[in-house]
C-alpha cells in the first residue's frame, strides 16, 4: 500500500502530460517489480504506446491492433487485470523487443496486463514483463486494480492536459490570424501632428502600460481601432493577442456564445464545445468595438468579467478564469445611455475606467493634407504607380470638406481616385489623374458651416505627379503654406478665427506660421 501512495504522490506532482507519464512508469517499477513495462492508450480498436521503459524504442512508433495481439485484446475485453500463465499459448506483444534480452520474450517468463479505467471505460493497458517466472504472482488483484485505477487516472490526466494544449495552441494561432486581419485592416501609427492628436497620443502613452480599462469614444471612421491597437502596443501584454470583437455585427442570438463559448449542445446548431474571445485573448486583451451595441442580457456577464476576471460557457456551470485587458469603443454617448436604460451604469462606469475621445477629422484639420499624402502612397504602392501629389486644387478641397465620415472617407475617397487615375497607366510610370479622379460631394458645408463647397469634381490638375522633382517634405511644407494663407484669408487677417476654422490653438498657428516664414507677409 505505500508504494501505491508513492505512485499517487508522484502523479500528482506535474502537470505536464509528458512528465506524467514518465513518473507513472517510474512508479510503477517501484510498485512492480518487471524487466520492462509500457503505457498505452486505446485509439479505436488499437492500442498506442505512449511510455515504455525496458523495450526497444522502435516500440514507440508501433500500433498495435487488437485483432493482432490476443493478449492485449484480452486485457481490454475483460477490464480486469490478466496475470498470463507462464506457458500461455497466446503470443506475445513484444517478442524480440526487449532491450535486456531480445530472446526472452520466446521463452518463459512473467507477462501482466492492467486496464487503465476512466469514468467506467477502458481507456488504455499498462503492461509489466519480468524475467523471473512467477514474478507477479504475490501481487493481489484488489492491489493491481487499485494501480490500474491510479495508472488510468494519470492517463486521463494526460489526455486532458495535451487536449487542452492542442486547443490553446489552434485558439492562439486563431489569435494570431484575427490580429493579422486586424492590422491589414487598419494600418500601423496614429498620423497627425495637430493639438488634439499630440493629447491622444499622451492619454495612450499616460495609460498604456497600466491594466486599466480603458473606453475609447469618437465618431464612425476617426480611428478608433487604431487607438486600440497603440493601447495594446505599448503594454506589457503587446506579446499576446489583441482580439477584435465587432459587438455590432453580433446578432443578439450569438453574442454570447461568441465572447464566452459554449458546450456542445447547449442550443441548436451547437454541435461542438468552443471557446469565446475572452478564452482566446487570455493573457492579452479584448478590443470590443462598439460595444454600446451589446444587449442588456449579456452585460451583466461582461460586468462580472471585468470585476472577477471569470466568465462561464453557455450551458456551463464551470467557472473559467481569464487574465484580459479590456478596451472597449463606441460612438454613442453612453452616459446617455444609461440614462435611457439601455446600458448599465455600473458596466460603464467600469469601462469608463480611463476615457480617451479622438477627434473627427474636421477638428484636426491640419493632419489632413499628411492624411492623404499616407494614403495616396498607400494606394500607389499598391497598384504599383509611380508616385502622385495633390495640386493646390485638391489641396484647399480637402482641408475645406466636412468629412462627415472622419478618417476612414478620406482614406476611401483618396483610393478611388488613385485607382481612377490608374487606369491606362503602365504600373510602375508617372501617373496623370484625370479629371474625374477626385469628388467631393456639393452639398458638404465648408469650414465655417454654414455656405457649400460647391465642388462635384475636381479638373484634370486636381492631383498630378510631381515633376519638378521636389521632396515630400517640400511638398507638405508647400501644402501647408497655402491651407494657412488660405485660411486666413477667408478670416479677414483674423488669425484667432483662422485658428478656430483650422481647428487648432492660435498659439500653434502663430507658431506654425513662423516656421513657414509667413509671419512677414
Amino acid at each position: 500500500m505505500d508504494a501505491l501512495l508513492s505512485i499517487a504522490l508522484d502523479l500528482t506532482t506535474s502537470l505536464a502530460s509528458a512528465d506524467r507519464l514518465s513518473r507513472l512508469l517510474e512508479a510503477v517499477r517501484r510498485a512492480v517489480p518487471c524487466d520492462a513495462a509500457a503505457v498505452l492508450e486505446l485509439e479505436g480498436d488499437e492500442l498506442v504506446p505512449l511510455a515504455i521503459h525496458g523495450l526497444a524504442p522502435e516500440v514507440l512508433g508501433r500500433r498495435f491492433r487488437r485483432s493482432e495481439h490476443p493478449r492485449l485484446d484480452v486485457v481490454v475485453t475483460r477490464g480486469a487485470p490478466v496475470r498470463f500463465a507462464a506457458n500461455s499459448p497466446l503470443p506475445d506483444p513484444y517478442d524480440g523487443l526487449l532491450l535486456v534480452n531480445p530472446d526472452a520474450t520466446r521463452e518463459v517468463h512473467a507477462c501482466l496486463g492492467c486496464p487503465l479505467v476512466a469514468q467506467g471505460a477502458v481507456i488504455g493497458v499498462l503492461t509489466a514483463d519480468s524475467l523471473t517466472p512467477g514474478a507477479f504472482d504475490e501481487l493481489s488483484d484488489p492491489y493491481l486494480e487499485m494501480l490500474g485505477a491510479l495508472a488510468g487516472a494519470a492517463l486521463n490526466t494526460s489526455r486532458l492536459i495535451k487536449a487542452l494544449e492542442a486547443a490553446s495552441q489552434r485558439h492562439r494561432q486563431v489569435a494570431v490570424v484575427l490580429q493579422g486581419d486586424a492590422e491589414s485592416r487598419v494600418g500601423d501609427q496614429m498620423i497627425g501632428t495637430s493639438e488634439t492628436m499630440q493629447r491622444v497620443r499622451a492619454e495612450v502613452e499616460l495609460v498604456a502600460p497600466t491594466d486599466f480599462a480603458v473606453l475609447i469614444t469618437g465618431e464612425t471612421g476617426v480611428g478608433k481601432e487604431l487607438v486600440a491597437r497603440s493601447v495594446h502596443r505599448g503594454s506589457p501584454r503587446r506579446g499576446e493577442p489583441l482580439i477584435y470583437v465587432n459587438c455590432a455585427a453580433l446578432p443578439e442570438t450569438i453574442v454570447e456564445s461568441e465572447l464566452f463559448g459554449h458546450l456542445r449542445g447547449s442550443f441548436t446548431g451547437a454541435t461542438s464545445d468552443r471557446a469565446g474571445k475572452f478564452e482566446i485573448a487570455n493573457g492579452g486583451t479584448l478590443f470590443l468595438d462598439e460595444v454600446g451595441e451589446l444587449p442588456l442580457s449579456v452585460q451583466a456577464k461582461l460586468l462580472r468579467a471585468l470585476q472577477a476576471g471569470e466568465i462561464q460557457r453557455v450551458g456551463s456551470d464551470k467557472v473559467i478564469e481569464v487574465d484580459v485587458r479590456v478596451v472597449a469603443a463606441t460612438n454613442r454617448d453612453l452616459s446617455r445611455e444609461v440614462e435611457a436604460d439601455r446600458f448599465r451604469a455600473d458596466l460603464f462606469h467600469r469601462l469608463n475606467m480611463y476615457p480617451i475621445h479622438v477627434p473627427p477629422l474636421r477638428e484636426r484639420r491640419t493632419d489632413i493634407l499628411l492624411l492623404a499624402g499616407h494614403f495616396l502612397d498607400l494606394y500607389r504602392r499598391r497598384l504599383g504607380l509611380g508616385p502622385v501629389r495633390l495640386t493646390e486644387p485638391a489641396r484647399q478641397a480637402l482641408v475645406a470638406a466636412a468629412w462627415p465620415g472622419n478618417v476612414r472617407e478620406l482614406d476611401h475617397l483618396l483610393g478611388r481616385a488613385v485607382l481612377r487615375a490608374s487606369a491606362g497607366v503602365a504600373r510602375g510610370a508617372a501617373t496623370l489623374i484625370g479629371p474625374k479622379s477626385l469628388q467631393l460631394e456639393p452639398s458638404v458645408p465648408d469650414v465655417g458651416g454654414g455656405g457649400r463647397l460647391g465642388i462635384a469634381e475636381v479638373d484634370s490638375a486636381a492631383i498630378a505627379v510631381p515633376v519638378d522633382g521636389r521632396s515630400l517634405r517640400e511638398v507638405v511644407q508647400d501644402t501647408k503654406r497655402a491651407v494657412v494663407r488660405r485660411a486666413v484669408k477667408n478670416a479677414g487677417g483674423n488669425w484667432a478665427r483662422a485658428a478656430r476654422e483650422l481647428g487648432m490653438a492660435r498659439s500653434n498657428l502663430h507658431q506654425m506660421a513662423q516656421r513657414l516664414g509667413l509671419r512677414n507677409e
